[in-house]
């Protein structure tokens, strides 16, 4: 299920109102006939979630994790070219598995991957300005050698 919202100003203070509501404590849901249940922490942490992010005009979507994913979509998400998403298949960088002759990806497998990436990613760069600040070229602009006369 994906929703797009672009809201209108009403709508907006609607989202406003709903999230503050949220944020406050245990939130109720009331049925037709009065019957009142409250809803599990998790429910609620997704529907915060999903306000913030339609509060913000973003597109939401909501998947199951074992959801299937072709290639293509696969390599949407993590933002490379399908061909190098085929290729982290077979170098068993993720798990996938054939429908047909086609290769498939569970969404919560591409997920575990790209939160995997950008923590190595992030490592990288802390490792990187940490050697920075020790040579002490952190804060400093280096040119290559003859670029001042030009």
């Amino acid at each position: 299920m994906t929703a797009v919202l672009n809201p209108s100003a009403s709508e907006s203070a609607q989202l406003r109102e709903l999230r503050q509501l949220v944020k406050q404590g245990p939130v109720n849901v009331v049925g037709a006939k009065g019957r009142k249940v409250q809803l599990p922490r998790p429910v609620v942490g997704l529907l915060d979630e999903i306000l913030k992010n339609m509060q913000a005009g973003k597109a939401v979507s909501i998947v199951p994790e074992h959801q299937e994913l072709t290639t293509q979509r696969a390599a949407n998400m993590l933002g490379v070219s399908r061909p190098f998403m085929v290729r982290l298949l077979e170098e068993d960088k993720l798990p996938f598995h054939m429908v047909g002759s086609h290769r498939r990806v569970y969404l919560k497998d591409v997920l575990a991957y790209k939160a995997k990436r950008d923590k190595e990613r992030h490592a990288a760069i802390v490792r990187m300005a940490r050697m920075e600040k020790k040579a002490g070229t952190y804060d400093k602009v280096i040119l290559p050698p003859g670029a001042e006369d030009r």
